[in-house]
């Protein structure tokens, strides 16, 4: 009996796959559950599994292929007896583990304040060559100019397609600021060994940043807006993004009711998404939806960005680095470690005072971060 080996069902919002290499060949035995090929989507990689146990009888989609849902990509002629499994829905797919490439040594660079997965880089750059060990160059006119091709992995396509989307549809604007991290720091530091050995996990920045952006959201409830036709959406639930770099690109997977996490809760799932970003285990309802972003790219050094859109959200907030730098205090200069903070948000259905007045909301609750706990 020949068994259909099909392409899974896949979300409203992934319309195709690609597949990468098969792990079987024609002629090959096979069994039940096992898996046959990889589904790369745009935002997560699928396992395809035989649905009966048999022998590889043809193979119908080549490696590379693209494919849409419910299409046939191979056929097994299963053995005697032999049940097909039921088709397994998208949301029963356990995603591709991949494991990560190995860890290249680090270039020397100061230590960074917090090991904290979205305040520290994914990877590290590759050690420098020392001079004495470079082979001398060949004169110019004897060197060979190589180039080379490779196709974008679907989430690397995907990404290019939502920012040119974000370019093209939002008016996109940039405003900035900075926030004395001192107070925050020094609440970390008092307070740290006791979180740690409470909750099981370090206390790290962005459990603050979410909380003081969903305290500074309900009173500006544009910035968690969003426009569908000629309507805008209020959204009263706090769904905020957070953006991860994994070794296939930027993922966002999303902080559901952000408002009513815990400072633990949110330390926890925020350490999971860093976790798992990279070994490919996110799911497609953890980056789904999502109504505001935080983004921080702070982690590769940068003092100051312009963040692009997550459309259709209306804001995203961009974090940088924690620097040294002076201020002045109560009229005397004083060092203090400051970080710049930039909010782009969309000035279709939000004016310079309500952004403005947002990410001033965000500075006071971080350089006063009792209220955050008071809510004021």
């Amino acid at each position: 009996m020949l068994v259909q080996v099909k392409t899974p069902e896949l979300s409203e919002s992934i319309q195709s796959g690609s597949l990468l290499e098969w792990r079987k060949q024609v002629g090959e035995m096979v069994r039940r559950d096992e898996t046959l090929i990889d589904l790369e989507t745009d935002k997560v990689i699928l396992e395809v599994a035989a649905p009966a146990t048999g022998i590889l009888k043809e193979i119908l989609k080549a490696s590379g292929s693209e494919v849409k849902a419910g299409e046939v990509l191979a056929l097994i002629e299963a053995e005697e007896g032999a049940a097909a499994a039921p088709e397994k829905s998208e949301a029963a797919l356990a995603p591709v583990v991949i494991p990560p490439a190995p860890t290249p040594v680090p270039l020397a660079a100061p230590a960074p304040v917090e090991p904290d997965p979205l305040f520290q880089p994914v990877g590290a750059p590759p050690a420098p060559v020392a001079v004495e060990d470079c082979p001398p160059c060949p004169p110019c006119d004897q060197r060979e100019r190589r180039e080379r091709r490779v196709t974008m992995t679907r989430l690397r396509q995907r990404i290019a397609e939502r920012l040119k989307e974000a370019q093209n549809t939002a008016a996109m604007l940039t405003t900035f600021n900075e926030i004395n991290m001192q107070p925050v720091m020094e609440l970390r530091a008092k307070y740290q060994e006791r979180f740690l050995k409470e909750h099981g996990v370090k206390l790290g920045f962005m459990s603050f940043f979410t909380k003081a952006v969903c305290q500074s959201l309900k009173t500006y409830p544009l910035v968690n807006a969003s426009i569908e036709g000629r309507e805008l959406v209020y959204h009263d639930f706090y769904d905020i993004g957070v953006a991860v770099s994994s070794e296939r690109g930027l993922v966002v997977p999303i902080l559901r009711d952000a408002d009513g996490l815990s400072f633990a809760d949110i330390e926890k799932k925020i350490g999971d998404f860093g976790k798992r970003a990279n070994s490919l285990e996110l799911t497609l309802d953890e980056m789904e939806g999502g109504t505001f972003t935080i983004s921080n790219g702070g982690v590769f050094g940068s003092l100051l960005s312009t963040p692009i859109l997550n459309p259709p959200q209306s804001g995203v907030l961009g974090l940088h680095k924690i620097q040294d730098r002076p201020i002045a205090e109560n009229g005397q200069v004083v060092i203090r470690p400051m970080m710049y903070v930039a909010l782009s948000y969309d000035h279709r259905i939000i004016d310079g005072r309500e952004a403005v007045s947002f990410l001033r909301g965000v500075k006071d609750a971080l350089e006063d971060p009792a209220r955050l706990l008071l809510e004021l």
